[in-house]
C-alpha cells in the first residue's frame, strides 16, 4: 500500500484511545463523537449512532455535556465512544487509564471489558495487571521497548520464564 492507502486503512478500520482524551474542548460529548464521521461517507445517520456509542459507554444522560463538565473518566469513555462510531475493525489503546484518578479507572475498564465481552479486538497498552490478567488472550511483556516475554495470560502471569517479567509482577502484583 501506498502511504495514502495505509493511513486511510489506518482511519478507517482502527479506533485509536490515547493517554490523553482529545475531546474539542467547545464541542458538546454528542458533537465530538459526531466530529470524526463528517469526514467519511456513512451510510448510516451521524447523530443516531453517536447517541448509541454514548449510550454504550454509559454516557446517555451526557449528550449536551462540554468536556470541561465532565470527569477525567466520562471524558475517555466519550474518546472511547468516538472511536467505537467509527465503526472500526480493531482498536488501540495506549493507556487509557494513566491520567485518571484511581477512583475513575474502573469505569473504564469496565467499558473496555463489555468491549472484550463483544469480540472486539483490542490492543492495549497498560500497567493495569490485573485487567490484563482478566481481559487478555495474549499478554506481551515488554522492557525498554523489547519483548521480554510473551502468551497467554496463564503464562504471563503464573510460570514467568524471565526474571524481568518476575521482578515487575511480584512489586505491581
Amino acid at each position: 500500500l501506498s502511504a495514502k492507502e495505509l493511513a486511510d486503512f489506518r482511519f478507517e478500520n482502527i479506533g485509536f484511545i490515547f493517554q490523553q482524551f482529545h475531546l474539542l474542548p467547545t464541542l458538546t460529548s454528542l458533537e465530538n463523537v459526531m466530529s470524526p464521521l463528517f469526514s467519511r461517507k456513512v451510510s448510516y445517520n451521524k447523530k443516531e449512532r453517536a447517541e448509541k456509542m454514548l449510550s454504550q459507554v454509559g454516557l446517555k444522560d451526557k449528550l449536551h455535556s462540554l468536556p470541561s463538565q465532565l470527569s477525567g473518566g466520562q471524558q475517555q469513555r466519550v474518546a472511547i465512544a468516538r472511536a467505537l462510531a467509527m465503526k472500526p475493525h480493531a482498536m488501540l489503546f495506549d493507556e487509557p487509564t494513566s491520567a485518571l484518578d484511581p477512583e475513575l479507572v474502573g469505569e473504564v475498564l469496565n467499558v473496555m471489558k463489555e468491549l472484550a465481552k463483544e469480540g472486539m479486538t483490542m490492543v492495549v497498552v497498560t500497567h493495569e495487571m490485573n485487567f490484563a490478567r482478566d481481559v487478555s488472550d495474549k499478554v506481551v511483556f515488554m522492557a525498554d521497548g523489547v519483548i521480554v516475554e510473551s502468551g497467554n495470560p496463564e503464562a504471563i502471569f503464573e510460570q514467568q520464564q524471565h526474571e524481568r517479567t518476575k521482578n515487575f509482577l511480584s512489586r505491581v502484583l
